[in-house]
């Protein structure tokens, strides 16, 4: 239920995308759907190699190689969904900024509240 609930909000966020950034181009919420699918699967299976495969580049620039990274997986989902279309780099790295400060601030844990008995 927890990665169902993941996936529609991520395509509601990439769909609202769509209509912030004029060079992302969603063609409907179905498109989203499948968009937000392909980016989960291409996050649990190619971003980690990629991240291995890069790592002297990550630990160099401070680990900013990794919105590269991100970019170019937007960039691949745009080739896999038909429908979804991104103009290009800079565009894919604006959409994945955006996108993952946006799902992050949404799928935020809620730490467990403090009492007064515990300090």
């Amino acid at each position: 239920m927890r990665f169902i609930m993941r996936v529609v909000v991520t395509s509601v966020l990439t769909f609202g995308l769509s209509y912030i950034l004029s060079g992302v181009h969603v063609k409907s919420f179905w498109t989203a759907i499948a968009v937000a699918i392909v980016l989960a699967i291409l996050n649990a299976i190619l971003k980690p190699v990629l991240i291995l495969l890069t790592l002297p580049i990550t630990l160099f620039t401070f680990g900013l190689f990794l919105f590269v990274i991100n970019a170019c997986i937007i960039l691949l989902a745009g080739e896999v969904v038909p429908g979804f279309v991104v103009d290009g780099f800079w565009w894919a790295l604006l959409f994945s900024l955006l996108l993952s400060i946006s799902t992050s601030l949404l799928y935020k844990e809620d730490s467990p509240a403090r009492s007064r008995d515990d300090r």
